[in-house]
């Protein structure tokens, strides 16, 4: 199966998801700098949905130490801003993130990037700053990544696509942004 015939699909098995996962080639350092607009792979896991249902655009990758985790659209959906992932997810916001956005941003950067081996490949990977999760990638093509995240606590892993975005929504920070 495909990156492509599994999202046409609707939603696979964790199983089938991890066997496409372990075919894709992986990705260095370098490939992933750039601006990522995601998107969920549906497997049946808990947080299937939750991302999108809440406004989540995606991902930004400048360098190695430099890397923005969580990127949510403005309510008005002009402009895109880095959460906090000690924030956000938060029992206290339902819905869109956008609203809550003087609560939840930050204008530092909260991972990195590291090559790490992952079922027995070696392997660009997001490490969160403060949580215990990492978000491991493989090449669907060009543009185009599968993203697994392998958190402490998850039964199974939590699957994501991000696609390259040139033409990324402009990165603004609030005037009071927190760190």
């Amino acid at each position: 199966m495909t990156l492509d015939e599994a999202l046409k699909a609707g939603r696979i098995r964790t199983e089938e998801a991890l066997t496409l996962f372990d075919s894709l080639p992986t990705v260095d350092l370098a490939f992933m700098r750039g601006t990522w607009k995601g998107s969920e792979l549906q497997t049946e896991h808990p947080m299937d949905g939750m991302l999108e249902a809440t406004g989540w655009y995606g991902k930004q990758f400048i360098d190695a130490e430099s890397v923005h985790p969580l990127l949510f659209f403005t309510e008005d959906r002009s402009s895109v801003f880095p959460v906090d992932p000690r924030k956000w997810p938060s029992p206290n916001i339902r819905g869109l993130v956008g609203p809550h956005r003087a609560d939840v941003e930050t204008g530092k950067f909260k991972a990195r990037l590291r090559m790490t081996e992952y079922r027995g490949k070696l392997s660009a990977t997001m490490i969160y700053d403060d949580w215990p999760t990492h978000d491991i990638f493989r090449k669907a093509d060009g543009n185009t990544l599968l993203g697994l995240m392998d958190s402490r606590g998850m039964a199974a892993p939590y699957f994501f696509v991000l696609r390259r975005d040139s033409n990324a929504p402009v990165l603004r920070l609030a005037q009071s942004s927190k760190p």
